[in-house]
């Protein structure tokens, strides 16, 4: 929630009926925002799942968020995976085209 050396400030967030007091170098309401996603998120758990526990709900709302991110990681992974292919047949027709760099 903070970046070294930045000026922190104090934000106030409800999650899953908590009460956080966070200081954070965003804007409050960036991490406002953050946090009512993961209320929301926590909510929408505990309705499924008819879990009532703090802790679990925490745990999945990790385990589903942490699948995500594993999720984006790999598709940033092939599309840098695509860009450097891409890049190395640019290259090649450049190479054909003007001849190769001196």
């Amino acid at each position: 929630m903070s970046t070294p050396g930045a000026e922190r400030k104090p934000v106030r967030v409800t999650i899953f009926n908590q009460h956080y007091s966070l200081l954070a170098s965003e804007e409050p309401g960036e991490v406002e925002e953050l946090a009512a996603s993961i209320d929301q998120l926590m909510h929408s758990i505990a309705d499924r799942a008819g879990a009532t526990d703090g802790a679990r709900v925490a745990v999945l709302a990790c385990l589903h968020l942490a699948d995500r991110l594993r999720a984006i990681e790999r598709e940033r992974q092939m599309a840098q995976q695509r860009i450097e292919e891409k890049t190395r047949r640019f290259s090649v027709l450049l190479d054909e085209a003007f001849g190769p760099a001196d």
